[in-house]
């Protein structure tokens, strides 16, 4: 019997999708930046794990502080947007077909962001910790969490090492951050 040869697979090309593809039709509000709900009490959206559709995380979590002032609405992005960055980095979730969830629960005093990911990159549960000079401006890396526990009220995270869950909470009045303080950085 003759050996059966396989042409080799011509080379893909590219194609452009819209970001706005990626959204669910019945949560396209999730991604307004616009306070048009403002008494939501839980927002969750699942995440494709690839840094491109990192403008939509920001989108959602800017709507989700829509109704607040531009130094919260900010802040909050920018510490969910270390938390979504860290999941597709440090786990199974930004590997090709990972996935990660924001889940945002939005409390009298402020708002409360968990990050689940896959895990998977360490066999051994324990806590996260911050870099104590993840703050300094020629510091490689631990920049995220250090941001993270330095500008949110409070922090933290399950410590599972096959499923973790990372969490801030951000009181309106910015009680327990540093971010009045350190505006300059």
């Amino acid at each position: 019997m003759p050996a059966q040869t396989h042409a080799p697979m011509p080379a893909l090309g590219e194609a452009t999708v819209p970001l706005a593809s990626f959204i669910r039709p019945a949560h396209r509000h999730y991604f307004t930046r616009q306070s048009e709900r403002p008494n939501y009490r839980t927002r969750r959206y699942d995440f494709a794990g690839t840094p491109a559709v990192m403008p939509l995380v920001r989108a959602f979590l800017d709507t989700c502080a829509a109704a607040q002032g531009t130094d919260y609405r900010y802040l909050f992005t920018l510490l969910g947007s270390e938390l979504a960055n860290n999941a597709i980095r440090h786990s199974l979730s930004g590997r090709p077909g990972g996935s990660y969830t924001l889940l945002v629960h939005r409390h009298r005093t402020g708002l409360h962001l968990a990050c689940r990911d896959r895990g998977g990159l360490h066999d051994e549960d324990s806590r996260l910790e911050s870099d104590s000079d993840g703050l300094d401006p020629d510091a490689e890396s631990g920049r995220g969490l250090a941001m993270v526990d330095a500008f949110a009220t409070e922090w933290g995270d399950n410590g599972n090492a096959h499923y973790r869950t990372v969490w801030f909470s951000l009181a309106y009045d910015l009680t327990g951050s540093r971010w009045s303080t350190h505006t300059d950085l």
